[in-house]
This record gives C-alpha cells, sequence and structure tokens, in this order.
C-alpha cells in the first residue's frame, strides 16, 4: 500500500533534475520485487542499507524537499501529520525506536510516499479524500509498517538489474551537494525524484502484506478504529478502476490492492474487538486548510470552496465548522478579510473554537493593522492551548511585529526545548538576534537552523561567519568545537558515501 507520486514525475521541475539522479529516471528495467531474504552489497553493506546512511540520504532529500514548492510548511498541518505517525509508531509491533517525521505534499492525487530515514510524505489529496481520521491513520500506519519492517532499506541495496543505480545515484548526488555542488545537489530533493525511487523499489506481496498488518496492529494499539483501513481499501480500489486508462489512481498503480490482502485485512477486523473512535477536531479544521491549499489552478479553487459551502449548509457540529474556517482561510488567502472574518465569526457558532480558528483570527488581526491586539489574542490562546506549534508561531510573530524581540528570544528557546526537532523555531530566532544587532548569537542560532534541515555546510559557514565577527578567545574557542564537530560529521557522511557511489 505504499504509494508511489506518479503524477509529480509528469510535472517540470527543471531546477530538481540533475545528472545524478537522471539515472534513476532512465532506468527501464521492470521495477524489482523485494527478495524474501536480505540482499547484500558486498563490502558497502553488511546486510542492508546502515541507519547512518540511510538517516543521511533522508536528511538530504528533505532539506532540498523544504524548497520544493509542492512541500507544505503550514504548522497545524506539519504538527498534525508527524503527532500521528509518532504516536502509531511508538505501538508498533515489537517496539520501534525508529524516529518519524510526516509532512504533507500539496497535490490533488490521493496518494503518499515514504523516503529513506524515517520520512513519510502525504499529498493532501489523501487526507482530502478520508471520510475519517481511521481511515488517514491507516496509510500512514502502513507507511510506517514498511519503515520499521526495513522494507525500504532492504530494497535501496538489493542486487537487481538496477545494478543498485537507486543508492549509487543518490549518494553520487548527494556527494555533490557536501562538496558544495549545488545544482546537482538540488537534483536529490525533488520528491518526484524520490518517488521514482519509490517506485524502483517494487515491495512484493510479502512486503505489502507485512506491512498491512504491522499497520493494522498499530492502528488498533494507538485507539484508532481498524476498519477505517478496510474502508481506505474500498475507496483506492474504486478510484483505481474510476482511473484506469486516464494515468490515475496513482496509490494502486504500483502496489495494487489484492484480494488477498484485502481479505486479510477483513477477517483480522472481524476477530478484533469493536473500536469506537472519535475523530480529532484538529482532523477536521487541518483537511478542510487542506483542500484549499491543493487547489492550485482557478478551476480546482472553484470546486474546492462549492464543496466547503455545501458542507457549511448541509452538515453541522464540527464538520459545518471546519467547513466554515475552510471558507475563511480561502478569503484571507485572496486577502479579503471582510469575508474572513464574516465566515470566521460563522465558524465559531455554537461555541465552536479550536487553535486554528483562533490562529487564523490572530493573522486577520494583524492583517487588519491591529498588531498590539493579535498579540493579545495569541498570548490568550497560548495559555489554553500550549501544545500548539501553529499558535506558539502566531505568537512569536506578533511579539515581532510589536518589536519584542527580546521576549520572543525567549519564548523561542522555551519552545525550542518543548520541539527541538522543527527547523523554524531556531530561524526565528536567529532573525530576532539580528534585528536587536546581536550578529554572533544570530550566525550561531543560523548554523542550529541549517544543521536541523541537513545543510551542514551551510551550518559551517554560519558558524565560521561568527568567529570572524569576535575576538573574544572563549567565545572562538567555543565556535572551533562547534566547526570541527560539523567538519568531522561532513568528513564522516561523505565516506560513508564513497562506499555506495560505485
Amino acid at each position: 500500500m505504499t504509494v508511489h507520486r506518479l503524477a509529480s514525475r509528469t510535472r517540470p521541475r527543471s531546477r530538481l533534475l540533475c545528472a545524478g539522479l537522471v539515472a534513476l529516471m532512465c532506468w527501464s528495467g521492470p521495477a524489482a520485487s523485494q527478495p524474501v531474504g536480505i540482499p547484500s552489497m558486498g563490502s558497502a553493506s553488511s546486510a542492508e542499507l546502515p541507519p547512518a546512511l540511510e538517516r543521511t540520504l533522508g536528511d538530504a532529500i528533505m532539506e532540498q524537499g523544504r524548497r520544493d514548492p509542492t512541500y507544505i510548511a503550514d504548522p497545524d498541518v506539519s504538527q498534525y501529520l508527524t503527532d500521528m505517525g509518532r504516536r502509531l509508531v511508538a505501538n508498533a509491533p515489537g517496539g520501534s525506536g525508529q524516529r518519524i517525521t510526516v509532512f504533507g505534499v500539496r497535490d490533488q492525487q490521493i496518494n503518499a510516499f515514504a523516503l529513506p530515514g524515517g520520512y513519510i510524505g502525504i499529498n493532501s489529496g489523501l487526507v482530502v479524500a478520508a471520510q475519517s481520521e481511521s481511515e488517514l491513520a491507516s496509510v500512514v500506519a502502513h507507511e510506517i509498517g514498511h519503515v520499521v519492517q526495513r522494507h525500504i532499506a532492504r530494497g535501496m541495496t538489493q542486487r537487481s538489474q538496477s545494478g543498485n543505480v537507486v543508492i549509487a545515484a543518490l549518494a553520487a548526488a548527494l556527494l555533490a551537494a557536501l562538496s558544495g555542488s549545488g545544482d546537482l545537489a538540488m537534483g536529490v530533493a525533488a520528491f518526484g525524484q524520490a518517488a521514482a525511487v519509490d517506485q524502483q523499489l517494487g515491495f512484493s506481496r510479502q512486503a505489502e502484506q507485512e506491512a498491512d498488518r504491522a499497520g493494522f496492529e498499530m492502528m488498533r494499539r494507538t485507539g484508532f478504529d481498524p476498519r477505517g483501513m478496510v474502508r481506505m481499501f474500498e475507496q483506492l480500489g474504486n478510484a483505481a478502476r474510476l482511473n484506469q486508462g486516464m494515468g490515475g489512481g496513482g496509490y494502486t498503480s504500483t502496489h495494487p490492492l489484492s484480494i488477498q490482502r484485502m481479505s486479510d485485512i477483513q477477517n483480522r477486523v472481524a476477530e478484533a474487538p469493536t473500536a469506537a473512535h472519535r475523530d480529532s477536531d484538529t482532523f477536521w479544521y487541518v483537511r478542510a486548510k487542506l483542500r484549499i491549499l491543493q487547489a492550485r489552478d482557478s478551476q480546482s479553487q472553484r470546486n474546492a470552496l462549492e464543496r466547503l459551502r455545501l458542507d457549511a449548509n448541509q452538515k453541522s457540529g464540527i464538520e459545518q465548522s471546519a467547513a466554515w474556517y475552510g471558507l475563511a482561510y480561502a478569503a484571507w488567502q485572496k486577502k479579503d478579510l471582510a469575508e474572513a472574518q464574516q465566515a470566521l465569526a460563522k465558524a465559531q457558532q455554537g461555541g465552536q473554537t479550536s487553535p486554528e480558528i483562533v490562529g487564523l483570527t490572530v493573522a486577520l488581526t494583524q492583517a487588519q493593522g491591529d498588531d498590539a491586539q493579535a498579540l493579545a489574542l495569541a498570548q490568550s490562546a497560548w495559555e489554553r492551548w500550549p501544545d500548539s506549534q501553529g499558535i506558539a508561531l502566531a505568537r512569536v510573530e506578533a511579539m515581532q511585529k510589536t518589536g519584542r524581540d527580546a521576549q520572543a528570544i525567549e519564548f523561542l528557546k522555551q519552545l525550542s526545548k518543548q520541539w527541538p526537532d522543527v527547523p523554524r523555531l531556531y530561524q526565528l530566532q536567529a532573525q530576532s538576534h539580528e534585528r536587536l544587532g546581536q550578529q554572533i548569537e544570530a550566525r550561531r542560532t543560523m548554523a542550529i537552523y541549517y544543521e536541523r534541515i541537513g545543510a551542514l555546510p551551510t551550518a559551517v559557514e554560519q558558524l565560521e561567519q561568527a568567529r570572524g565577527m569576535t575576538k573574544d578567545f572563549y567565545v572562538q574557542s567555543e565556535l572551533d568545537v562547534q566547526i570541527r564537530t560539523l567538519k568531522e560529521r561532513l568528513k564522516s557522511d561523505r565516506e560513508l558515501l564513497e562506499r555506495f557511489k560505485s
């Protein structure tokens, strides 16, 4: 059930193509099936892709992938998807220390893909198509199943007709990135090319069934309704039949939903205790936001607005509120502040509220020029929802816009302890340091930002700039240690990649 993002291969991404990855796209052999045993690459691999290299590859893809126009950086979306992924992996059969990061991709296809190193991309179209949170969780859980079962790592190092071109091309492109060749480095990042790598792995029926079963157990243990997996199977099967011959059905085109797989999950559902799962409010608000975010042309935008208006008039409760929120978000994007305010008021009828609604209210208040009121709203919202990244970032922005950069820095330090793997927090902190004239701290913090997103050479540059700005012996010594540590990591990465380049 791993999905391959075939649609992205039809869209030109001129800046994201490179010689290293062109080899992947040009390889014409059939997708190789995942072998039953664990393959060997000889001296380069003791059994499968080493976790260190797998993570290095994943970090490199994401470092550039965050620049991809389809990457969704919205904090509400990112936090919701990643939280779901981490709750599921915490309940993986046999336990798992795997770090999982789930991110959104702006694409209307019902699709998803897994990258090396525990990164999982979920198309906006998949979230919008899901009729319940458990349906969405079934796909996320299945993708995690492939990760924790090491299917991706094994598939990338198997001996096949590709001659290991997958790992060799990725390693070559990443080595170019580490040496400062930006043009080649861009090729590592394209999510479309990452999906092409995913496609070449061609998981076997056995691997797919393993991921199904692992995903089923994760859903059950986490409290989701396992019947959501059956409903999603049915929806994907229907979509594939409707799109036969039309180039659609990307999810099922490379991983057919066999009768055997469907029967296996149906039997497991029948044997499992009945599970009642209440969808979180966040699911509905994020789903409505993604319906707007994925609409990239005028016709798609009209369709999205029509669907939301229909739900606003026909649904009730949280679904109705989410529909009005989606309409408010669309109006705010168009800078129609009056319409956005009216829709937000309707979203809050009946006492409905959420961090998503209040976050948009803060943004709308700022757009109307009342920064002081926006700050007051954000501070009050943070007291109510201290676990919301969207609210936290809205409060930071309100602090910065009202000239409270020193307060923003202290708040950001608190947030970076709460969410150490959110790079944006360090970037915002560096901006406040810069405005306060604290240039050395600004560069040191930006170095952390670049390190977190996998851009180690740029992180080294930031630290070297900081060192050149001070004559303080102790500060220079601290910076020297940081620079040396990062350079040693770079050297280690290069040595690791050289083993797989040819």
